[in-house]
């Protein structure tokens, strides 16, 4: 049964979590508050016990543009199916097993549109790794192998109506053009939006995307 809580009921509960490791999904469509809550939530975490919180954000496991040219996907960057699913699968199991000093994450630069190996490091001691992604939650092939290596899982619920404003403020933002902006957001980040939204398993928790 999904609970409904707020984001500080939610670092509350995840404070409380005994000790060990435990990989939380934090799930939802494009510009949902993913990110945001993933920083609140380690921030707040780690203020009471530094070290005890770390984020992987899933975009490290974009594929390359030029491997997205190749297969004609560069217009669809960011849909499922332009992951590299069974290495985070990998790296999840990793993380969740424990038992190196240190583990390797990739992290996606949005500046320069690439994924960066080695761009930082989860220590053995972090106990809450927060996984935030769009698709964590998702049912299909090869997602759905991600469902045994979360402890917690979380969706954040936003309406449609607010994902095409903060989406759009973000593409402006960037410096896209009108006819772009509305093609990157109709073509791309709705589609992506939905498909999560109606394809994902239900979480433990629902977040309201403030």
């Amino acid at each position: 049964m999904t609970r409904n809580l707020s984001a500080r009921q939610l670092a509350r509960y995840l404070a409380d979590l005994p000790s060990g490791r435990h990989l939380v999904a934090l799930a939802g469509p494009p510009a949902s508050g993913k990110s945001t809550l993933a920083e609140t939530l380690a921030d707040q975490l780690n203020q009471a016990r530094p070290g005890r919180a770390a984020i992987v954000p899933m975009d490290g496991f974009h594929f390359d543009d030029g491997v997205l040219e190749r297969r004609g996907d560069r217009p669809r960057k960011g849909a499922p199916h332009t992951f590299d699913v069974g290495g985070l699968a990998h790296l999840l199991g990793r993380l969740k097993a424990n038992t190196e000093p240190e583990i390797a994450i990739p992290l996606f630069d949005r500046s320069i549109e690439v994924a960066r190996a080695g761009a930082a490091l989860i220590a053995q001691q972090v106990e809450l790794v927060l996984v935030e992604g769009n698709y964590l939650l998702l049912e299909r092939a090869p997602w759905d192998q991600l469902a045994p290596l979360f402890d917690k899982t979380v969706m954040m619920d936003v309406s449609e109506a607010e994902l095409r404003r903060r989406l759009s403020k973000r593409w402006v933002d960037l410096g896209f053009d009108a006819d772009a902006v509305r093609a990157k957001i109709e073509e791309n980040d709705l589609p992506n939006g939905r498909e999560v939204l109606r394809h994902s398993r239900p979480a433990d928790f629902l977040i309201a995307s403030a």
